[in-house]
């Protein structure tokens, strides 16, 4: 094993940054036990795929953001754990929210989200992003500056779930002022959350006892596959949890896209000449930067994927970052190809029943903002008293295992109005 390949991707700070070579040395076994703690790493798009595939059985994602610290006791010597799961599932970090469930509960819960993304209802908020983008440039265009993430993609996005979720206009003050909304997803409940749960709570409540002709109340009114009433809290955290989980991926991904054009002009300059070129540089910007590095799964049984044997109880870390890169699935995985012939293949996204019900929005929030960013901002430029200059430049990322995220991206530019 190399010096890179038993580096501890949990705490070596070197890993934060750029984490691209890590990824590259421990590909050369897509699938290895990890040597600091107790997870296997899979690091390949097959072997991804695989997991993916089994999560309906085989795997559970009750430990989907705590992996091998979720506080579970010891399973050697066990043929099933699925038991024990429940047993402890009430003390692992996210487990009132669908992202953690197991089917027949992930199936319902996420049934009620579905309701909610529709078509018809994407494009009615499509047509709300357009104006929102401008009110949001407005606040900052004169500054010819502006840090993205605070000035940008957090009230952007905040505000633009807010609407997709029919949240009265005299009511959206107050989420744009919940600071928590940034919070880490790997740190406490609470703090990921972000929001009130008492907020949609009381949202849900009021449109089952005064039904209105709004989205709230078809959110209120939406039932589970099976015709049952869910409880209002139920819906609540369905609502809450896109609320949270989807503004912070969103804003991650158009921070490192901006990046990416602010560092590369001709690159910028491409996309303003041909628009048609957004999309394709979205999917690229999902693969290259994902907004999510990885997550877990647990066996709850013995199983293998690629003929590696894992026993009941193991922590699978399946790493959305490295499998993206695989040169085995992607020709030069490195670099940018906006004529990349599988460019939405890539798992941005996650596969199988917990791949992301968000993603639809998230390209959309992604296509608004960098079509009016390039409209009325010209010249967009990274501001190197921020951030040094180019043969020296200095990001700040977050340090986490699960994230992949810029906490900070100041720029300049000229107003093109």
């Amino acid at each position: 094993m190399s010096d890179l390949e038993n580096r501890d991707f949990f705490t070596d700070p070197s890993l934060v940054a750029d984490p691209y070579p890590y990824y590259d040395a421990i590909r050369s076994c897509p699938i290895r036990k990890e040597p600091h703690h107790d997870v296997v790493l899979v690091s390949g798009y097959d072997e991804f795929l695989a997991v993916s595939r089994d999560d309906r059985e085989t795997f559970s994602t009750c430990t989907v953001v705590s992996g091998p610290f979720s506080g579970l006791p010891p399973t050697s010597g066990l043929d099933d754990i699925s038991d024990l799961i429940e047993q402890y599932r009430g003390t692992m970090p996210l487990h009132e929210y669908f992202a953690s469930f197991d089917p027949p509960r992930h199936t319902n819960h996420r049934a009620l989200l579905s309701r909610l993304l529709t078509p018809r209802r994407l494009k009615e908020n499509e047509e709300f992003l357009w104006r929102l983008a401008d009110r949001t440039i407005d606040s900052f265009i004169d500054r010819q500056r502006c840090e993205l993430v605070e000035d940008f993609g957090t009230p952007f996005t905040m505000l633009a779930i807010a609407d997709l979720l029919g949240v009265p206009e005299s009511d959206r003050g107050r989420f744009t002022r919940a600071p928590e909304l940034v919070g880490d997803i790997q740190g406490a409940t609470d703090k990921f959350i972000g929001v009130k749960e008492e907020w949609f709570v009381e949202y849900i409540e009021d449109r089952r006892r005064n039904p209105r002709d709004d989205v709230l109340t078809k959110l209120a009114q939406a039932t589970f596959p099976d015709g049952s009433i869910p409880d209002a809290l139920d819906v609540a955290r369905v609502a809450v949890f896109l609320f949270a989980a989807g503004q912070g991926t969103t804003v991650d991904l158009l921070t490192v896209a901006l990046r990416a054009l602010a560092e590369d002009p001709q690159l910028q300059q491409r996309l303003r000449d041909d628009r048609a070129l957004i999309g394709p540089f979205i999917e690229e910007m999902l693969r290259l930067e994902s907004p999510v590095k990885s997550n877990f799964r647990l066996a709850r049984k013995p199983t293998s994927v690629a003929d590696f044997g894992l026993d009941a109880g193991t922590h699978v870390m399946v790493m959305v970052g490295a499998a993206n890169r695989d040169p085995r699935q992607f020709e030069a995985p490195n670099e940018l190809r906006l004529d990349r012939a599988n460019i939405r293949e890539h798992v941005a996204f996650g596969r199988g029943i917990h791949a992301c019900p968000g993603a639809p929005l998230a390209r959309i929030e992604a296509r608004v903002s960098l079509e009016r960013l390039l409209d009325r901002l010209g010249d967009i430029r990274v501001d190197e008293s921020a951030h040094g200059t180019k043969d020296a430049r200095s990001y700040d990322w977050e340090a986490s295992w699960l994230l992949r995220r810029l906490k900070t991206l100041h720029l300049e530019f000229t107003s093109i109005d």
